[in-house]
């Protein structure tokens, strides 16, 4: 039985200038799944997911939650239950560890209720409950990757958009990144839409790909599916014609 689909884009078009990042890119993201876009620099991957959370100028195109047209704007989003974990590990570094979280739960209203998802998020990364008062700056890169997440988390999300987590990770954080978004997703069902570079460790826990080139998608499908063709082969060589 196929589930329902909580996120779809429709024939989303997006300018920026005078260059076009998206052309007419459908993509859906159904419950409880994890999907992947994928594709090489300058492809629109990440503004897909900044078009989703109100950050990029949508041209055309619709853009529906559980079926209903919305207007993406981020906050609003965020009350639908979409969360985004941008590039490059944005944290607050004259923050806590904790009041970072506490800052991710901005719309939550009760005190014990956040406190509750702040122990919560910390079960599934203990290294930030170790350091629970130790000032965000003070962090390896991993460990500020990992709070980004985990802040993005505390509005219990029904969809996570992440772009890039293991951007300039160890390969050994690497690992443990995939890991923990797995974990999130069985865990929480919490729906993933992942852009990421590191394809082998991302297709490993992936349930489908979309692959983009020069802001179209050019294929999409399960991981068995794309992995047996050549197509991210000719794509990330350019050979696509």
């Amino acid at each position: 039985m196929k589930q329902d689909i909580l996120l779809e884009l429709k024939n989303i078009s997006v300018h920026y200038g005078g260059v076009q990042a998206l052309r007419g890119v459908n993509i859906e993201i159904d419950e409880s799944e994890i999907v992947a876009l994928l594709g090489p620099n300058g492809a629109g991957k990440s503004t897909a997911l900044r078009a989703i959370f109100g950050l990029a100028p949508i041209e055309s195109g619709t853009v529906c939650w559980h079926g209903s047209p919305v207007a993406p704007v981020s906050y609003e989003m965020v009350e639908r239950g979409i969360a985004f974990v941008p590039q490059g590990r944005r944290v607050f570094p004259h923050l806590t560890v904790e009041e970072n979280l506490e800052v991710g739960a901005f719309i939550v209203k009760d005190k014990n209720e956040v406190r509750r998802r702040m122990d919560e998020v910390m079960e599934t990364f203990p290294v930030l409950k170790q350091k629970r008062r130790a000032k965000s700056g003070t962090l390896s890169g991993g460990e500020q990757q990992m709070l980004a997440v985990a802040r993005g988390l505390m509005i219990d999300p029904k969809v996570l958009l992440l772009d890039e987590p293991s951007l300039g990770l160890a390969p050994k954080i690497v690992k443990e990144m995939f890991r923990m978004i797995q974990e999130i997703n069985e865990r929480h069902r919490t729906a993933i839409l992942v852009v990421e570079h590191n394809i082998k460790s991302l297709l490993a826990v992936v349930d489908r790909a979309y692959i983009l080139d020069k802001g179209s998608v050019v294929a999409h499908g399960g991981v068995n599916e794309l992995v047996g063709s050549d197509i991210l082969e000719k794509v990330f060589l350019g050979k696509l014609e």
